[in-house]
């Protein structure tokens, strides 16, 4: 699933400079791709924090915080320092001080500041990197299952509602006064706001939840594996006919919560030994590369298109292989060199801090 999101991102932006039919249809769709990693990191950075509760222990947050900053930090820093010496896809970029605070996604301004614009999902990534361990560590104080289902449906009707909101008395008189304003203010305060995309990551944090403390329910769900593939298709075919106006108003409103549900059930569906996604394999390095990809895959669409113009000025398929193959070139060299030691000093000191808090426990 993180193959093909990163896939699906790539063709989203890359689409839009190919010949009219190179995969129109599916690009068209693209930005969803996000929304396969808000729920992917839902339900595996849930897992990491609930874990350790069923074995009467509770998460380390400076441990918590220490591998997201060593995964995040390191390979986000390189291409940031890129962008501002002037290798960027648009001439203006943000001040820095957005990046540096991941609050880029709120204040953003889209008409004139594109370059490294699709940071704006990191900077929903790390707000709830901040807030989701404080949020399970008061919640499991006092663990209900009650309180559990309130949390979950009240996060999901206030996303619904504030988009309602927003679009009715903020965006609907934009397009009133000036109808090009309309797509930058859905952009600006639906689409990029972490308070608004919070329904990937609720559905995958539930999906931990319930892995974590209704084991049986979980069981039981992996066992129908063809009925959950078959569920999350339909409902992700909903949501993308909701989308075919990406701007429109059942988009907005009902759209996302319906394309979260869909890509939960896939999720469940890839890890349940009774589907067919189980058994799909040759993705690892795809997977292995996507937050490489994530990073520059915009900056080497802008480069290849600047400096090969005779191969790709077509758009045709040709283009579309160079612009695939440039990209996972750079990614894997941005992981060779920054990522995969990082990742690796982080494995280290983990180890070492087991290794001594191991060594105080047995003193």
């Amino acid at each position: 699933m993180r193959a093909i999101a990163i896939l699906w991102v790539m063709l989203w932006h890359i689409h839009w400079v190919l010949h009219p039919g190179i995969l129109t249809g599916i690009g068209n769709y693209g930005w969803m791709g996000v929304d396969v990693f808000f729920v992917l990191s839902g339900y595996l950075i849930g897992s990491q924090l609930l874990r350790p509760y069923p074995r009467d222990s509770r998460p380390s947050l400076s441990g918590f915080y220490m591998r997201r900053a060593f995964r995040v930090l390191p390979a986000y820093l390189t291409v940031l320092l890129l962008y501002f010496i002037g290798i960027r896809e648009a001439p203006r970029l943000s001040p820095v001080w957005q990046f540096l605070t991941f609050t880029e996604n709120y204040r953003i301004d889209y008409a004139h500041d594109q370059a490294f614009s699709h940071i704006w999902s990191l900077c929903v990534e790390e707000h709830f990197y901040l807030v989701l361990p404080l949020l399970v560590l008061l919640l499991m104080r006092k663990p209900s299952f009650g309180k559990a289902v309130s949390v979950i449906l009240g996060i999901l009707v206030f996303g619904i509602a504030v988009r309602c909101w927003i679009y009715l008395h903020q965006l609907l008189p934009l397009m009133d006064a000036d109808n090009d304003l309309f797509p930058l203010g859905y952009i600006e305060k639906i689409y990029f706001p972490t308070h608004t995309r919070l329904d990937g990551l609720l559905v995958g944090v539930t999906l931990a939840v319930i892995k974590t403390f209704r084991p049986l329910w979980w069981q039981r769900a992996l066992s129908h594996g063809y009925a959950t593939l078959t569920s999350g298709l339909c409902l992700c075919g909903w949501a993308m006919w909701l989308f075919r106006d990406r701007l429109s108003f059942q988009g907005a409103v009902a759209g996302f919560p319906l394309l979260a549900l869909g890509l939960g059930l896939l999720l469940v569906s890839c890890v349940s030994p009774s589907s067919p996604l189980s058994r799909v394999r040759g993705f690892g390095v795809i997977a292995t590369l996507a937050y490489s990809l994530y990073l520059t895959h915009k900056e080497i669409l802008h480069l290849v298109h600047e400096h090969l113009p005779r191969l790709v000025e077509d758009g045709g398929w040709l283009a579309l292989l160079i612009y695939f193959a440039s990209s996972f070139i750079v990614a894997a060299i941005l992981y060779v060199v920054v990522e995969r030691p990082f990742l690796r000093l982080r494995e280290r000191l983990s180890s070492r801090k087991t290794a001594l808090a191991q060594q105080a426990a047995s003193s």
